[in-house]
């Protein structure tokens, strides 16, 4: 079951998209987590995409002595620095706001302290400029990253893997996904920013751990490998994260700690791996798979199904690597957004934005901010991951 008409319902509603200009301008608006972004994207009647401008206010030392994000603070944040931002977004566009055929923003998941800066402010310039506002689900904005770099077409096999969230998904397009596979307790980003606060790494960890695994051998220690008996797609990195977590507790030595690094880093990107060839061995063998070809011109032959990873974990170049060496396996092409592209940024958001006007599918000023927002709704419903009354990972 497509999820679109569930995503609609909560993300807005559909208009008139025939009134459209052919070529649409939109500002993007992104404040879930603890950047402040903001972002000009003009998508073309092909479907490629040309980042105007992107520009991220980045909170990393006001979290920096608490070893994560503290929710108030970056809440606090975004409402000191957002004007500013979307000010410069603005002003390196080469735009004034009459030029804008739409504001797109963030409304979760996150940080609902942050979210509700960023859709503030986009229901702010929304009401003052006469312009269409589009609520984008954050999730959705890594999915289409990829078409940031380069033109992309749908359908494509999806690893999203960031801080928050983990999952594999097929995308058949803007707002029609469905879950193939989510982790039932922790992301790896989480678990990777985790242990390396175990390590002493500081804060953000991920990018850290990953230096300090250079100089390390990851076969030193030995890590529990989760959901053995399982055959789904589904992660879980709890296990690791506190077996690690203790083993740092050991390590007296710099070399002892890269080693573990190492090991860490290994063990991570083993399991996405493993899940992921899972879901392409699984796409062989069902109709999808036919569907997931690229398209090519009249007279060509069809090219090999899409696999995608995008999110902030997809900056790691050892996890990019063994990903790109499991879809070469299994005959997929891999395409990754450019790095400035997989964490958090304003220009996907901006993208999808656009994507959805082009659908004709705009928000309500009344719009709410949340928390928590699956991709997929269907699945979230009828197959949950966590048991009624445990919050559980926030996708």
């Amino acid at each position: 079951m497509s999820i679109g008409a569930d995503y609609s319902s909560e993300a807005g509603r559909a208009t008139d998209a025939t009134s459209l200009p052919a070529q649409l301008t939109v500002l993007g608006l992104e404040t879930s987590c603890d950047e402040t972004a903001a972002s000009v994207v003009r998508l073309a009647t092909d479907g490629s995409a040309t980042v105007l401008s992107s520009v991220v206010h980045s909170q990393t030392e006001d979290h920096a002595a608490f070893g994560g994000v503290v929710p108030e603070i970056a809440a606090r944040s975004h409402v000191e620095m957002i004007d500013g931002v979307v000010r410069r977004a603005m002003a390196e566009a080469g735009l004034g706001y009459e030029a804008l055929d739409g504001v797109a923003a963030t409304a979760g998941p996150g940080l609902v302290g942050g979210v509700m800066v960023g859709l503030g402010f986009g229901k702010a310039v929304a009401l003052a400029r006469d312009l269409p506002l589009i609520a984008v689900n954050h999730l959705e904005g890594h999915a289409v990253s990829a078409r940031l770099g380069q033109p992309v077409d749908y359908p494509f096999l999806l690893l999203l893997v960031s801080g928050g969230h983990c999952q594999l998904l097929e995308v058949r397009g803007i707002g029609d996904m469905t879950r193939l596979g989510t982790t039932i307790d922790d992301a790896a980003g989480e678990a990777f920013d985790k242990i390396a606060k175990a390590l002493g790494l500081g804060y953000p960890g991920g990018p850290a751990l990953e230096k300090l695994a250079a100089s390390g051998d990851g076969s030193r220690f030995d890590l529990p490998r989760a959901l053995l008996g399982r055959k789904d797609c589904d992660f879980s990195f709890s296990g690791l994260k506190t077996a690690a977590s203790r083993l740092a507790q050991t390590c007296e030595t710099q070399q002892d700690k890269a080693d573990l690094a190492a090991a860490v880093q290994t063990a991570i990107a083993r399991q996405l791996s493993e899940r992921a060839d899972r879901a392409m061995k699984d796409y062989a063998t069902h109709d999808s798979a036919i569907a997931l070809k690229q398209p090519h011109p009249a007279g060509e032959a069809s090219g090999p199904p899409l696999f995608v990873v995008a999110g902030g974990v997809a900056a790691n170049k050892t996890i990019r690597a063994t990903l790109e060496a499991t879809a070469a396996k299994n005959g997929f092409a891999f395409l990754a957004p450019p790095m400035a592209y997989c964490t958090d940024n304003a220009a996907m958001i901006a993208l999808a934005g656009a994507e959805r006007l082009r659908l004709g599918l705009v928000s309500d000023i009344d719009t709410a901010a949340r928390p928590r927002w699956p991709l997929d709704e269907h699945s979230a419903l009828t197959a949950p991951t966590h048991a009624p009354g445990r919050k559980g990972a926030k996708a």
